[in-house]
């Protein structure tokens, strides 16, 4: 016997079996049961989402000879309409049989009684290709057919339906077949086939599928005569020439970091294997776009390309604004492909175009320094040693400077870090000082785990410093220390207060680790401190990172504990210390 293709196979016999469309299913079933029938349908919509299926199953419906439950599937009218034997049934493609006279053929049949059911019924496939004059010559049978007949006609562009046709129809538009439907039946056809398949070839299917049931059936047909009885993932990057979505993710992070030759790597290899540039560049899209609806909604049910996890990385170290502006560059390049001599050139462009996007941490910027880094440490003396004097040795140099206090106001900056007070905006110099010292091997570390902290919302120890850190970004991370970003002062002064009671040293070890200062700046703030970053930078003129001294964790119900340093500096004053630098 012949080889009969997946789609046709399973084509849904009754009302029960079809994917999707239930408004439509419900309607037709009711009006078939209560014997309230038109005599003109006109089924709109995509291909493959069941236009024909329906209306082949209406007509068992309208010849079913059971009382109730229609069609029933096991009456002889059932049976031949389902076998395509029915001599009542007449299915016409209007592709091929669009002028007058094929029309004209048709209306002289018309007045003729049935032969074997209640109603003939005349299904016109692609109902929009009839020429005008053939559409006006059915006009008026269409508008007063016989009592015995009934029209369905099917179309996948109703906008080029004559409206005189239109208006003398009851329309149903069928919509795409949900992702979920789709990947339901393909279950149940794969068990019956005994087909076993990975479940996220069957993700991709329903994906590439686009919302038709038809496609997504002949996708999976293709897939099974390429791997027989056992389907893969990679059977199917294969075969259409996609990539996984850890690829994609792989792409989106080489582009995030400004890796250039490693992002060129990437491109070249997939231009190699075949991969569909267009399809590429609009799964990137649905891949930033799921990121950004996550971050709005913050429900993981809304997800269908990306898990929890993959969003959290996609959203490290980009902010929505960041990667909205990262969709507009990939939508008006894929608008751009058609007028395209190279596709993979305009992609590579694209991706450039997205490497550009403002980056919100400084820490890859650090790295690129021209001065050599001397770090401070503070030594605290009495006030007999050395009475209103700083002494500062540098150990390339090997020379001793002496200033007033005054004159040196890097003090007061390496006295005030340690307890982070935050009865003010932390200064612009300070938070400089920090960035200079920080770690981006550190810091992306640190990115990592911060992601988590939504999973600490629901668990009654944490929850309250989860909440308050929950919308924070790290910026920059140290040895002893980060720096977040917030939305407002109102905030980063909440954050610092609390910190400075060694309130989150607990929780950061709980997230990072271990136990890491905090400093909360603004977004505003972030910026500012960027913009200058880079201008001394280019200048050679940034400032000396602060070395941290250790500090003690607060005891909750306890009162906080003072390093011996701490004592000395409260009884013998500022003034009196010497600042030594390695």
């Amino acid at each position: 016997m012949a080889y009969k293709a997946l789609y046709r196979t399973y084509r849904p016999n009754g009302f029960d079996e079809v994917a999707g469309q239930t408004h439509i299913v419900q309607t037709l079933q009711n009006a078939a049961n209560q014997n309230k029938i038109a005599h003109a349908y006109l089924f709109c919509g995509p291909r493959g989402t069941g236009k024909t299926s329906i209306a082949k199953i209406f007509a068992k419906a309208v010849n079913c000879e059971a009382d109730h439950n229609r069609p029933c599937l096991k009456c002889e009218n059932c049976i031949s309409i389902g076998e395509g034997t029915h001599p009542d049934i007449v299915e016409i493609d209007a592709a091929s049989n669009n002028g007058v006279e094929e029309v004209r053929d048709l209306i002289e049949k018309v007045k003729y009684a049935p032969i074997k059911g209640k109603y003939k019924v005349y299904i016109i496939d692609e109902v929009h290709m009839m020429s005008t004059g053939a559409f006006n010559a059915l006009l008026k049978t269409i508008e007063e057919p016989p009592a015995h007949v009934i029209f369905i006609l099917a179309t996948t562009e109703p906008h080029k339906v004559l409206p005189t046709i239109i208006s003398r129809c009851q329309r149903f538009d069928f919509t795409k077949v949900s992702k979920c439907e789709i990947v339901g039946r393909m279950n149940e056809v794969l068990a019956m086939e005994k087909i076993t398949c990975e479940p996220e070839v069957v993700r991709i299917i329903s994906q590439l599928a686009d919302g038709g049931m038809r496609d997504a059936l002949s996708i999976l047909d293709q897939c099974i005569a390429y791997a027989q009885d056992n389907i893969q993932t990679k059977h199917i990057n294969e075969i259409y020439g996609i990539t996984t979505v850890k690829e994609k993710l792989q792409l989106l992070f080489s582009v995030y970091h400004k890796e250039g030759s490693q992002l060129m790597a990437q491109i070249n290899t997939m231009v190699e294997k075949g991969i569909d540039i267009k399809r590429l560049t609009i799964d990137l899209i649905e891949i930033l776009k799921e990121s950004i609806i996550y971050d709005y909604t913050k429900n993981d049910s809304l997800l269908k390309i990306l898990t929890i996890d993959e969003v959290r990385k996609v959203k490290v170290n980009k902010t929505t604004k960041d990667r909205l502006e990262m969709i507009d560059i990939l939508m008006d390049t894929y608008d751009k492909y058609r007028n395209a001599a190279s596709v993979s050139s305009y992609f590579e462009v694209c991706l450039l175009k997205m490497m550009s996007v403002e980056e919100i941490n400084t820490n890859d910027l650090v790295e690129k320094k021209e001065k050599p880094v001397v770090k401070h440490n503070v030594e605290i003396v009495s006030r007999e040693t050395i009475p209103n004097q700083i002494e500062v040795k540098e150990d390339k140099n090997e020379f001793n400077e002496t200033s007033e206090v005054e004159e040196l106001p890097l003090f007061e900056e390496i006295v005030e870090e340690p307890t982070n007070k935050a009865s003010k905006p932390l200064e612009d110099e300070l938070i400089l000082q920090l960035v200079v010292g920080a770690n981006r091997d550190m810091r992306v570390r640190d990115e990592d785990n911060w992601s988590k902290i939504e999973n600490y919302l629901s668990e009654i120890k944490w929850a309250k410093d989860a909440m308050i850190l929950n919308n924070a970004r790290i910026m920059a991370s140290g040895e002893q220390y980060i720096v977040i970003s917030v939305d407002n002062q109102a905030s980063a002064n909440e954050i610092n207060e609390k910190d400075s009671n060694n309130e989150y040293l607990e929780f950061m070890k709980e997230i990072l680790g271990q136990e890491k200062k905090i400093y909360a700046i603004t977004r505003d703030q972030q910026v500012r401190v960027i913009t200058d970053f880079k201008i001394r930078r280019e200048k050679n003129d940034l400032p000396l990172p602060i070395e941290f001294k250790e500090f003690k964790e607060a005891k909750i119900g306890k009162e906080i504990e003072l390093s011996d340093e701490e004592v000395i500096l409260n009884l013998f004053g500022n003034e009196n210390i010497i600042i030594k630098e390695d």
